[in-house]
């Protein structure tokens, strides 16, 4: 009897970064059968791989090559994956980066997939760093016609609002400050106070942030979602694109560790960002930490109370 005839998987034994020993996961064959059919697939093979906290990943090995599959379930997160390859299809068009191609999305039964390019891991190059920072100030100098987007998409697992605004303080604040903090109030999260503080903050952004043209951005441009690819050079991917101020992209680079410092020195080479821009990161970062206490809630409702005490 072969796998795809018992109808469940218990799938490969593999480590997760950091973890201490082996987990074995079980999963409905017939789901990964289905998507394999409709994407025209003969899968050789295929090994589970990290794809987030929501999706189910793999590398599948054919005979065309190998490809990068996600699924999850369409209910719970409509039309996420479509919004994820309009902006990686984005990405491509504004950037020189290595960006993975898209190859099919759609969805089988109660699930939704995307299937894409398989980048390898490989080592960086001399000049890696500077090339990662230069293709991202390239991307950002092209000019665009507004803050925003012509529809919504995601950040993480939460809807992410982009209608089009003429100036960066209130797409900030209507489009990412505002919506994030009526979800913690209503959650019991935000008093009437950190609501108070919350609107000072937003109305003192105007005299905070610099004037400058909407930058086309990445959205999410942590540290998790670049790889270097066996070409020695960056490869960026799980986009939540906008136009919007670019310093968005430089905080949320410095968030959670930061990149090498060449990275920024040649970003600035290129582009260079106004002057005081690191003093504005709490600022910047403000909106990845709502997003971070929405779906955590702990340590991260704390920080941004803090920052809205700070600019208010």
């Amino acid at each position: 009897m072969t796998l795809f005839e018992t109808g469940l998987f218990t799938g490969p034994v593999f480590l997760l970064p950091g973890a201490a020993k082996a987990i074995t996961l079980t999963f409905n064959m017939q789901v990964l059968k289905n998507i394999f059919d409709d994407c025209d697939l003969a899968v050789e093979r295929f090994e589970q791989v990290h794809g987030g906290d929501i999706n189910k990943a793999y590398c599948l090995f054919t005979s065309t090559g190998n490809y990068f599959l996600k699924v999850n379930d369409k209910n719970e997160y409509p039309l996420l994956f479509e919004k994820e390859a309009k902006g990686l299809d984005k990405l491509r068009e504004h950037c020189t980066l290595i960006i993975p191609g898209v190859i099919k999305h759609g969805s089988c039964d109660e699930h939704q997939y995307l299937q894409l390019e398989w980048l390898e891991k490989g080592i960086s190059k001399k000049d890696t760093w500077e090339k990662f920072g230069q293709g991202l100030a390239l991307m950002h100098k092209q000019p665009q016609e507004y803050f925003g987007l012509n529809e919504d998409n995601y950040i993480g697992i939460l809807n992410q609002t982009n209608d089009p605004h003429n100036e960066w303080h209130s797409f900030y604040a209507e489009c990412r400050i505002k919506p994030l903090v009526k979800k913690l109030f209503d959650a019991g999260d935000f008093s009437a106070a950190d609501i108070r503080n919350a609107d000072l903050f937003c109305n003192n952004l105007k005299t905070i942030m610099p004037i400058e043209p909407p930058s086309f951005l990445h959205g999410d441009l942590w540290a998790g979602n670049y790889i270097i690819t066996s070409s020695g050079y960056a490869a960026i991917f799980d986009p939540a694109v906008y136009c919007g101020h670019r310093e968005m992209d430089i905080g949320m680079s410095k968030l959670f560790g930061g990149f090498d410092q060449r990275f920024y020195e040649a970003y600035n080479a290129t582009y260079p960002l106004e002057k005081g821009w690191e003093k504005r990161l709490p600022i910047i970062q403000l909106y990845p930490l709502l997003v971070h206490a929405v779906l955590f809630g702990g340590h991260y409702v704390g920080s941004v109370k803090n920052i809205f005490k700070a600019f208010s």
